[in-house]
């Protein structure tokens, strides 16, 4: 499978987004029982190509794309996956102002960029308050980074008590079950996507622990003190720790089945065993018609005319 196209993905409110090179779909289960289906063509400017081939800034290049892709799909799906088909209009609330002001997927990019700040600046302040006792710039850069992490899995246990969040972590865990299975080159059928691990390489979930870990070594090439030069330096870094996570989460991703560097890889899926479950049958057969249909649209463009689109 070396040759044939790369597939990402995303788990959406009762359903799965997958995109390819220039189109994204998402399939999701309505509350009648059927699919429903969202299309977006990405965008290809020149200059964003050109950026994408640049070792280190590809990478933010791509999340940011993916913020801003992804919520257009998160909010097809959030619109739609509790509402009969036929009553669209009568639930449809009026969106916020700043939506409205700047777009859905301007109001994706700015809510992954605020959250990226408050994750990274949060741990500064609380390992600041324990500077009288840990003093010096490893003992606090190792302290900032235990509690990054502390808050990540935190955070990550909490959402997955909710129900609603459960599900999306078992449509996370059909993305990657219909990913492998296309990869390992099987027929995509329930029965095979379900033999398939619920985890990848190539996962973002993977990715934010990376950053975490790519961010310990980075501080270590800057001070800590003052407080100002140390929250300075954080913000200015943000883009460069970003940019190495990516390139990391491709080397771990091309390392896997190279038996002594695959392990390089394991902690960013042991991180994934809190962002993924099982899914049930119905789940993948979800999946599967998403990644289907994406396909179909490769090969026949004017397919997309027919669904939910921008």
């Amino acid at each position: 499978m070396s040759n044939s196209p790369v597939y990402g993905g995303q788990a959406q409110l009762e359903g799965v987004m997958f995109g390819g090179k220039e189109h994204t779909i998402t399939a999701i289960r309505r509350n009648d029982d059927s699919i429903d289906y969202y299309h977006y063509k990405k965008v290809q400017k020149p200059i964003l190509q050109k950026l994408k081939k640049i070792p280190f800034v590809r990478g933010v290049v791509a999340l940011i794309e993916s913020a801003g892709i992804g919520s257009r799909h998160m909010q097809f799906s959030g619109d739609r996956y509790d509402v009969t088909p036929g009553e669209e209009e009568e639930h449809v609330e009026e969106g916020s102002k700043l939506q409205m002001i700047l777009g859905v997927a301007l109001v994706g990019v700015l809510s992954f960029l605020f959250g990226k700040f408050a994750f990274t600046l949060i741990p500064v302040f609380l390992a600041e308050l324990f500077s009288k006792w840990v003093t010096g710039k490893a003992g606090q850069i190792l302290l900032e980074s235990g509690f990054k992490l502390i808050l990540l899995l935190t955070y990550l246990y909490l959402i997955s008590l909710t129900p609603i969040i459960k599900r999306v972590f078992q449509y996370h865990g059909a993305e990657h079950k219909v990913i492998n299975c296309y990869e390992s080159g099987a027929e995509i059928t329930v029965k095979n996507v379900q033999a398939q691990s619920r985890l990848h390489y190539r996962c973002g979930s993977s990715f934010i622990l990376f950053t975490v870990i790519v961010g310990m070594f980075v501080y270590f090439l800057v001070p800590t003190d003052p407080l100002w030069l140390r929250i300075v330096n954080r913000i200015l870094l943000i883009p460069v720790v970003l940019g190495i996570s990516f390139e990391v989460l491709q080397a771990t991703n091309a390392c896997r089945n190279i038996p002594v560097l695959r392990f390089l890889g394991y902690p960013g899926l042991w991180l994934q065993l809190l962002t993924t479950r099982e899914p049930n049958d119905a789940q993948v057969e979800v999946a599967i018609t998403s990644f289907n249909k994406l396909r179909e649209v490769e090969k026949n463009p004017e397919i997309a005319l027919e669904l939910n689109h921008d």
